[in-house]
C-alpha cells in the first residue's frame, strides 16, 4: 500500500524518494531578499535586493533608498556601499531624477518651480541639484504655464464670465488653484487677468480689481498647504 504524503497529503509512490526538505520549510523566503532578514541573511544580498526592488517600481533619490534601507535594519556601512555601487552603475542619479521629476510635474501638473523646489527638497535632493533641475531650459514659461492652467479651468465657465459677479468668483478660485501649485501673486494675478480677458473677450479681468494677497500670499507656506 502506498505511503501518503506528509506535507501534501497524496500517496507517495514506494521506492521513490521525497525531495530533500530545507530546514526552514519549504515557504522559507528565497535567501538574499527583502523577507528573509534573519541572521542568516547576506546583508550585502539585501541591500541589493532591497534597491533592485524600489527601483524597479519607480525612479528613487539617494535619500529615498536609504530610508528605505535604514527600514530593514540594513547596518549603515552596508548601505552606504550598495549605494555608492548603484550610484556608479547609473542607477541611482539625483541629477537625473531631479531633472525628470521637474519636467514631469511642470508638463503633468502645471507645478511653479516653487512647487517643484519643494517637492524636490521632500525627497532628499540636495538644494545644488534642486537649483540645477530648476535651470532647466527644458522648463516650460512659468507665466505661459499659469495662464494655460487658467484657461483651462475657466473653459467650461465661459458663457457665464459675462456676469462681474461670476466673473470674480472665477477669479478667486483660479487665483486659489494657481496659490496651490506655488505660484507668487504677482504672476498668478497677471496669468488670471490675461486668461479672464481671453475668454471673456475684454482687454482686462476682475484680477485688476482684486487685492492679489487677500487671495494668493507670496509667502504661502508649503508645508501647510502642499501643491496637489
Amino acid at each position: 500500500m502506498p505511503s501518503r504524503d506528509p506535507v501534501g497529503g497524496g500517496p507517495t509512490p514506494r521506492g521513490r524518494r521525497r525531495p530533500a526538505r530545507s530546514p526552514r520549510g519549504f515557504d522559507a523566503p528565497v535567501p538574499g531578499t527583502p523577507a528573509d532578514l534573519t541572521s542568516e541573511a547576506d546583508p550585502e544580498d539585501v541591500a541589493r535586493s532591497i534597491l533592485l526592488r524600489k527601483l524597479t517600481v519607480a525612479p528613487r533619490t539617494r535619500a529615498q533608498l536609504a530610508d528605505a534601507l535604514a527600514q530593514r535594519n540594513v547596518p549603515d556601512e552596508v548601505a552606504d556601499a550598495a549605494l555608492d555601487r548603484f550610484e556608479d552603475l547609473g542607477l541611482v542619479d539625483d541629477a537625473e531624477f531631479a531633472r525628470q521629476w521637474a519636467r514631469s510635474r511642470q508638463t503633468g501638473r502645471g507645478l511653479a518651480r516653487r512647487a517643484l523646489a519643494y517637492e524636490l527638497r521632500q525627497r532628499g535632493v540636495d538644494d545644488d541639484l534642486v537649483k540645477e533641475a530648476l535651470d532647466d531650459p527644458e522648463l516650460g514659461d512659468e507665466l505661459e504655464t499659469a495662464r494655460e492652467l487658467v484657461r483651462r479651468r475657466l473653459r467650461a465657465a465661459r458663457p457665464r464670465l459675462a456676469d462681474p459677479v461670476e466673473r470674480e468668483r472665477q477669479a478667486r478660485r483660479a487665483l486659489g488653484m494657481l496659490a496651490r501649485k506655488g505660484y507668487g501673486g504677482g504672476v498668478a494675478s497677471r496669468a488670471v487677468r490675461e486668461a479672464l480677458g481671453e475668454l471673456a473677450g475684454t482687454s482686462d479681468g476682475p484680477a485688476d480689481d482684486l487685492e492679489a494677497h487677500d487671495v494668493l500670499d507670496e509667502r504661502i507656506d508649503l508645508d501647510e498647504l502642499p501643491p496637489r
